[in-house]
C-alpha cells in the first residue's frame, strides 16, 4: 500500500509542470484577466467618450459594474464550491477548470463589447468582473501551489507580472488604434482577439488539482478570537487597496486629457503604470524568504499613496510621469503578498481567506468610480469631483499602511514564508 502511494506520489511529481512554465502561463492568464477583462476598459474610455457613445456618469457605471462583478465573483469562490465545480464543466478538478473557462468567457464578453447595443454593456461588465475574479483567485492558488512542490515560490512574481503587462499592451494598442481613427468597437474586437490567442496558448497547461487550495470553508473557525481579529484586519486592509488605486487606475487618461491636453504625453501614461507593475512583480522574484510581508505590504501601500498624491497636487508633466510609475510598481505586488500571506496563514484553506480578500479588494473599487460619478453628478467640476476622490484614495492607501503596521506590533509571529 505505502508503495502504491509512493508510486502514485512519484507519478504526479513526474507531470506537474516547470516552475517556470508555471510562473509563465499564469503570468499569461492574469495578462487576459485582468490587463484586458479588466483594464482595456480604461485605454478605450477616452475614445467612447470622444465618440459619446457614453459620458463620464455612463462611463463611471460601466466601471462599477465589472467591479460589482468582480465582487460578486470573489464571493462565490469562497463560499460556494458547489457552483465552483459546476462552473468548471467537470472537466478538470476545480481550480484549473475555471482558469480556462473563466479566460474563455473574458474572450466572449471582450468582443461583445463591440457591438453598439449601450443596453447590454452594464450586463456584459459585470459578468466580465466576475470572470476575473475567479481567474484571479484561481490562477493564484493553482500556480503558487504549484510553485511551492518546486520548492520555488518567489517565481510568483512572474505570475504578477501578467497584469501590468496586459496593462501596457493594452494602453499602447488603444493609443495607437486611436491616432489611426479606429472606433472603440474596432479596440474590443482587438483584444478579444489577442485575449483567444493567449487563452488557447495556455489552455493545455492548466491541468490537474490544488488540493489543499480547493477545500472551501467559512473563514470563521475555532480558533482563538485574536486570530478572527487579525484576520479582520487583513481583509480590511486589503479592501482599502482597493479603493486607493482604482480611480487611477479607472480614470488616468481622462484625468491626464483635462490636465495636459497638449501633451504628447498623455496617451503614455496608462501604459507606464503597467511599466511599474510589470517591474514591480520582477523585483518581487528576489524576494528573500525571510521577508516581513506585513511590513513590506505597508511599505508599498505608502508608496501607492504618494503616486496617487502626486498626480493631484502636482498635474504637471512630472507629476504625472512620477505618479503613474508609483502607482503601478506596487500595484500586483501588493495582490502578491497578500496571496502568499493568505496561503501562509490558512494553508490547507486558503481558498476562502483569498476569496474573501478578493471580495473586500472588489467592495473598495466599487466604492471608487462610484464617487467620481456622484460627484459628477452634483454641482462639482470634473475636475474638482476627480480631486476630492484622489484624495480621498491617498488617505485610504495611508490607513491601509498604518493597519499592517499594527499588525505587525500585535501579532510578530507571522512573518516569512
Amino acid at each position: 500500500m505505502a508503495t502504491t502511494s509512493f508510486s502514485q506520489s512519484k507519478a504526479h511529481e513526474a507531470i506537474l509542470p516547470k516552475a517556470w512554465v508555471v510562473a509563465l502561463v499564469g503570468g499569461a492568464s492574469l495578462s487576459i484577466a485582468m490587463g484586458i477583462g479588466r483594464f482595456a476598459f480604461t485605454p478605450l474610455l477616452p475614445m467612447m467618450l470622444h465618440e459619446g457613445v457614453v459620458d463620464l456618469q455612463s462611463g463611471s457605471h460601466l466601471a462599477t459594474a465589472n467591479y460589482v462583478g468582480y465582487l460578486l465573483g470573489a464571493m462565490v469562490a469562497a463560499t460556494q464550491p458547489s457552483i465552483i465545480r459546476w462552473l468548471s464543466w467537470q472537466r478538470s478538478p476545480p481550480s484549473a477548470g475555471i482558469v480556462r473557462w473563466g479566460l474563455l468567457l473574458t474572450t466572449l464578453l471582450t468582443g461583445l463589447m463591440a457591438f453598439p447595443v449601450p443596453s447590454l454593456w452594464l450586463s456584459l461588465r459585470l459578468l466580465a468582473g466576475a470572470g476575473s475574479a475567479y481567474v484571479l483567485v484561481f490562477t493564484s492558488g493553482w500556480c503558487l501551489t504549484h510553485l511551492a512542490r518546486h520548492d520555488r515560490p518567489t517565481l510568483g512574481g512572474l505570475i504578477f507580472m501578467g497584469p501590468g503587462i496586459g496593462i501596457v499592451i493594452s494602453g499602447l494598442a488603444a493609443s495607437a488604434l486611436a491616432r489611426n481613427h479606429f472606433t472603440s468597437g474596432s479596440g474590443w474586437l482587438f483584444f478579444a482577439g489577442l485575449s483567444a490567442v493567449v487563452t488557447a496558448g495556455v489552455w493545455t497547461t492548466f491541468q490537474g488539482t490544488d488540493p489543499h487550495f480547493e477545500t472551501v470553508e467559512p473563514i470563521v473557525s475555532t480558533k482563538p478570537s485574536v486570530n478572527s481579529i487579525e484576520i479582520g484586519l487583513f481583509v480590511l486592509a486589503y479592501g482599502l487597496a482597493g479603493f486607493g488605486y482604482i480611480i487611477t487606475a479607472t480614470f488616468l487618461p481622462v484625468i491626464a486629457r483635462s490636465t495636459l491636453s497638449s501633451s504628447p504625453w498623455i496617451d503614455l501614461f496608462w501604459p507606464l503604470v503597467g511599466f511599474g507593475a510589470a517591474i514591480g512583480s520582477a523585483l518581487s522574484i528576489l524576494t528573500p524568504r525571510t521577508l516581513n510581508r506585513r511590513l513590506a505590504l505597508a511599505g508599498l501601500y505608502a508608496i501607492q499613496s504618494l503616486g496617487v498624491a502626486l498626480t493631484l497636487f502636482f498635474p504637471s508633466l512630472e507629476g504625472f510621469i512620477a505618479g503613474s510609475i508609483l502607482v503601478g510598481i506596487p500595484f500586483m505586488v501588493i495582490t502578491f503578498y497578500a496571496m502568499q500571506e493568505a496561503k501562509h496563514l490558512r494553508p490547507h484553506h486558503s481558498a476562502a481567506l483569498m476569496g474573501a480578500l478578493t471580495a473586500a479588494f472588489g467592495m473598495g473599487q466599487i466604492l471608487g468610480p462610484a464617487a467620481v460619478a456622484a460627484f459628477a453628478a452634483s454641482e462639482f467640476s470634473h475636475a474638482h469631483a476627480f480631486a476630492f476622490s484622489l484624495g480621498t484614495a491617498a488617505a485610504s492607501l495611508a490607513i491601509g499602511a498604518l493597519l499592517f503596521l499594527t499588525m505587525n506590533i500585535c501579532w510578530p509571529h507571522r512573518k516569512g514564508n
